[in-house]
């Protein structure tokens, strides 16, 4: 990592064509042999000998990043996002290429990692900031903002071996958060703590960047990085694919991340999508969405089949737009008579959260006998009203079978749609309020 000379246009980052190789060694011996190979005097070596296996975790990256810029970085697990922030931190060496910054770099990576277990916590605090460069009066100046923020109380003076988890983490966040930086780079540390210190850590990277703070950001999170970054990178197997409005980024990774062979397809179209994060979206099947892990029981009395969504125009959508009516329809075969029946749906997050659940009785539609062998359709006319992101659908249908309200039959997490913003907003939470907002001065 160099130091930028001259650096203009408020460009404080220039990472130029950076990448990395890991070698493979199949057994240790390879790694020995190789160590003698190297180990030789140049004319004793021969023809070049090669034992191991050749990993490239970062091909041929390149980009800027200007002052006061959040960008956002996402990609599957070993794509090389880590790997590239390890070496913008200055922890890691590039292969090849370099990286120019301007200004002191701060990274919340793996936190602790620099904390000795033995030493208190007020210990590890002018440890972690000796290693990040600061003079113990520098530490002093931050110390009481650090300890504050990590809130753990009088154990700032025990051993950090004695530490929970979550109190380790959030002192080791304090420290980095509240050393004098320009640039921050974070990879997934913002999920560190309770729900009340993650609002903190938010709250604390909104001020960095409202005073000019520059932050490089890597979240799993789609809606985390619309709502923080306003571009983003895409990485892929160690390529940068897209990179662009955060939006647009995440609603083609979000797509595509099953189909890596239309990855070529979507490098070719870049540059004619100057004005993507302004369409709207279109909702669509993505054949390859994977399939939940269903569950399904049932007394043998009915059998739900044919399950899906479907647009207005009657085609079979896992791609759904916030704020669209959509039918969720399956089929019930009565393979018995049955009474007082009910039918149901539930729609949740996938972290099993109920966004809604209707059944038939409640919505004041009564069914007091079918008979064996009838089909029924069933279909439910939903308007989307949900924020971004990944659901799970279910059905079922019960009756009364001696005297109590019994599941004929039940399937849980039957499919996952995956819903996308109607446009360049990021809406927040779990419900789309559709809000149309006034403002006016009244004095």
């Amino acid at each position: 990592m160099q130091t930028m000379a001259n650096p203009t246009n408020d460009i404080v980052m220039a990472v130029d064509h950076i990448s990395k190789l890991y070698p493979l060694y199949a057994k240790p011996s390879d790694r020995l042999k190789q160590s003698l190979w190297y180990a030789l005097p140049s004319f004793l070596r021969g023809r070049p000998r090669q034992f191991y296996q050749e990993f490239w975790a970062l091909q041929n990256i390149s980009f800027e990043v200007s002052k006061g810029e959040t960008v956002g970085i996402i990609g599957r697990n070993g794509s090389g996002k880590s790997t590239l922030l390890q070496i913008i931190a200055g922890t890691l060496t590039p292969t090849h290429g370099e990286v120019k910054i301007d200004g002191r770099v701060a990274a919340l990576l793996e936190l602790g990692s620099g904390f000795n277990p033995e030493f208190s916590g007020r210990e590890n605090v002018y440890l972690n900031g000796a290693i990040l460069g600061l003079s113990n009066a520098e530490i002093t100046t931050i110390y009481d903002q650090i300890v504050a923020f990590a809130d753990i109380g009088t154990f700032i003076d025990q051993p950090v071996k004695f530490y929970s988890s979550g109190m380790f983490v959030r002192l080791a966040f304090a420290v980095q958060a509240f050393v004098p930086k320009e640039i921050l780079v974070v990879d997934e540390a913002l999920s560190v703590g309770d729900e009340a210190f993650q609002r903190k850590c938010m709250a604390l990277l909104e001020q960095f960047r409202q005073n000019g703070g520059t932050v490089l950001l890597v979240s799993h999170d789609a809606q985390t990085i619309i709502r923080q970054c306003k571009r983003c990178l895409w990485l892929y197997q160690g390529e940068l694919v897209l990179d662009g409005p955060s939006k647009s980024v995440t609603d083609a990774y979000q797509k595509m991340m099953y189909q890596p062979t239309d990855l070529i397809r979507l490098k070719e179209q870049e540059h004619r999508k100057s004005n993507i994060e302004n369409q709207p979206s279109a909702d669509g099947f993505d054949p390859t969405m994977p399939r939940p892990q269903e569950t399904s029981y049932s007394n043998g009395m009915a059998e739900i089949s044919n399950c899906g969504m479907y647009n207005s125009l009657g085609e079979r959508v896992n791609l759904l737009v916030s704020g669209q009516r959509y039918d969720w329809v399956y089929q019930v075969r009565f393979n018995e008579a049955a009474h007082q029946v009910t039918f149901g749906m539930m729609l949740k997050t996938t972290d099993g959260l109920d966004v809604a659940g209707i059944v038939t009785n409640r919505e004041n539609m009564t069914f007091d006998y079918i008979s064996a062998n009838a089909v029924m359709e069933v279909r439910f006319s939903l308007k989307l009203n949900i924020v971004p992101g990944t659901y799970f659908l279910n059905s079922g249908v019960t009756a009364i079978c001696n005297d109590q309200t019994t599941y004929l039959h039940r399937r849980v997490d039957i499919e996952m749609v995956r819903v996308q913003s109607p446009d360049s907003r990021s809406p927040y939470g779990v419900a789309y309020l559709e809000p149309h907002i006034t403002v006016k001065q009244i004095l």
